[in-house]
């Protein structure tokens, strides 16, 4: 009985001591979601006021002009090569950190959060020194013709390099909480590694590599830094959306530029309603 009182006087008391009063309450929410507004519904409401301010006629052209749609394919297609690359790493990486002891799992621990660390200017500015016509290895590739700088290769690489860690941040410390014991009790059933792999760690695991590949997604469409570097901003060819958004501001085209801009919002939008769903459906299991 006595333990009984102690437990609700205790209770009360949390209650008590997270129950603020109502005006602190109202503030808060006030703030936040005047921050919100400020920062994050204002800017969206602005870019596409500014993209519909010469008529949908005029949103229409700029969006389906034959530069932005080269720079949407170009989009499109480096996001869709350097998405399954990082997915296999990710995997490979987190099993091998979660799952074994091996010399060097520190050093591998801390170069995956490398790109956290490093400007995407500066790591697309190793990428020409590695592969420019003048760089380390640019004579050997020009030599045997093959183009990698200001080239859909060199693309495809600065998006990979800033890209590679969400996958494989996402999974880590989820394939460790889990532990390998029901991978360990396949093996010992007789399933080989690919059906173990299918059959329990996939199923396991689905909900954060699906969260990490959307985010992955979301940072190779939107990178801007290291594919300036490395593209030449060539127009038709080596300019991405936020390239070619780039381009057409500095020209005064600020109608086109809002206007391709939305293309980027909505797929950051399409992003936002993926996350939130993978989030709650985590949570549900």
């Amino acid at each position: 009985m006595a333990s009984a009182v102690v437990t609700l006087t205790r209770a009360a008391a949390a209650n008590v001591a997270t129950d603020d009063p109502r005006w602190v309450r109202v503030l808060l929410l006030a703030a936040a979601f005047g921050f919100l507004s400020l920062f994050l519904v204002l800017p969206l409401v602005a870019v596409f006021c500014h993209a519909f301010s010469a008529g949908v006629r005029a949103y229409i052209s700029a969006i389906t002009e034959r530069d932005a749609a080269a720079a949407l394919k170009l989009t499109l297609l480096v996001a869709a090569i350097a998405l399954p690359l990082n997915v296999a790493f990710g995997i490979a990486a987190a099993w091998a950190i979660a799952h074994f002891d091996f010399r060097g799992k520190s050093l591998l621990t801390t170069l995956i959060d490398l790109p956290f660390s490093v400007s995407p200017v500066v790591s697309g500015l190793v990428f020409v020194l590695l592969f420019g016509a003048r760089g380390l290895l640019g004579p050997w590739l020009t030599g045997h013709g093959i183009r990698i700088i200001f080239a859909v290769p060199g693309i495809v690489l600065a998006t990979i390099f800033v890209t590679f860690p969400f996958v494989a941040r996402e999974l880590i410390p989820l394939m460790r909480a889990q532990g390998s014991a029901e991978e360990q009790a396949a093996l010992t059933l007789g399933a080989s590694p690919l059906k173990m792999f299918l059959r329990v760690t996939l199923p396991k695991i689905k909900w954060g590599l699906l969260h990490g590949v959307v985010l992955c997604n979301a940072r190779a469409m939107g990178e801007f830094g290291a594919v300036s570097v490395v593209s030449g901003h060539i127009r038709g060819r080596t300019n991405t959306l936020p390239l070619h958004v780039e381009v057409l501001h500095s020209e005064y085209q600020s109608q086109a530029a809002f206007a391709v801009a939305t293309l980027l919002t909505l797929l950051a939008l399409v992003t936002l309603v993926l996350k939130t769903f993978i989030e709650r459906k985590s949570h549900i299991r």
